[in-house]
């Protein structure tokens, strides 16, 4: 008996217990990491760089950021102030931790996010997962592109919410319920846009999953957010990321959302198992 398909089954049409769903992707992007060895090589390599950036950001924030708030909100002298000021030091550095961990590592392990999720792709069996050595560099260097634009994007929402920490206590609390969600939603773009990046999509397919999918994709986007705050399996983070949106691309394609991409010279994908 063959193993069941890591990739979910998702519903015909949207609905709100999709955000389940796409929480899910993780726990079948953790299991194929661990059933295949490619993939387990490839994860423990991003583990570990990511674990050194992941310390690094926390040791640099703990020695910069009070005095980067101090410049901008002098340190109050009444006791509700200073707790108001502390307030907004803990929030603000746990919203730049987060920040910073979804800057640096897909920055520094840029090279190894295609092999990631083309090893994810042929642990599925797809056929279209190996791409010449040409397609392989082009995906790569218009990858890395898409990604400095959309951390452009990440950055500019969180520039728009950051007055919001300017009105005392209540501010501090929008400024990170909010930016979290923005947050969210990014990381779903960016890990959904891996794959889809790699098979020549324009970013413009991408919107329109997270518009058309907006539950599947926010319980994904959630699903990572909430693994960067587990000590040890956040160092996974990020090939988790990649293989779980990997996995999201392929059960999008399997239903019918997206059309065959680009690099497949419009021939048609591999049917569903259970339409073959």
């Amino acid at each position: 008996m063959r193993p069941a398909s890591p990739v979910p089954a998702l519903a015909p049409q949207p609905r709100l217990s999709d955000f389940f769903q796409g929480v899910g992707v993780l726990g079948r992007a953790f299991g194929l990491i661990f059933r295949s060895r490619p993939l387990l090589l490839l994860s423990s390599l991003c583990a570990v760089l990511t674990a050194i950036t992941l310390v690094g950001l926390a040791v640099l924030l703990y020695r910069y950021a009070p005095g980067l708030l101090e410049s901008v909100w002098p340190r109050p002298a009444s006791w509700y102030g200073r707790a108001g000021w502390m307030l907004a030091l803990v929030l603000g550095a746990l919203v730049a931790w987060v920040v910073g961990a979804n800057v640096v590592p897909p920055l520094l392990l840029t090279p190894l996010q295609d092999p990631l999720s083309e090893a994810t792709e042929a642990a599925c069996a797809h056929a279209d997962a190996v791409r010449s050595p040409a397609s392989f560099l082009r995906g790569m260097t218009t990858g890395l592109l898409h990604t400095l634009a959309r951390m452009a994007l990440l950055l500019l929402g969180l520039a728009v919410l950051l007055p919001l920490n300017l009105v005392p206590g209540a501010g501090s609390v929008a400024f990170t319920v909010l930016a979290s969600l923005w947050t969210m939603l990014w990381m779903a773009a960016e890990h959904l846009a891996t794959p889809m990046t790699r098979h020549l999509y324009p970013f413009a397919e991408v919107r329109r999953m997270l518009r058309e999918r907006r539950a599947l994709c926010l319980g994904f986007g959630a699903g990572v957010y909430l693994l960067l705050w587990v000590p040890i399996l956040n160092t996974f983070f990020l090939p988790v990321a990649i293989v779980g949106g990997t996995l999201l691309y392929r059960a999008l394609r399997e239903a019918g959302d997206l059309a065959p991409p680009p690099d497949a010279g419009g021939l048609p994908g591999p049917l569903p198992a259970s339409r073959a």
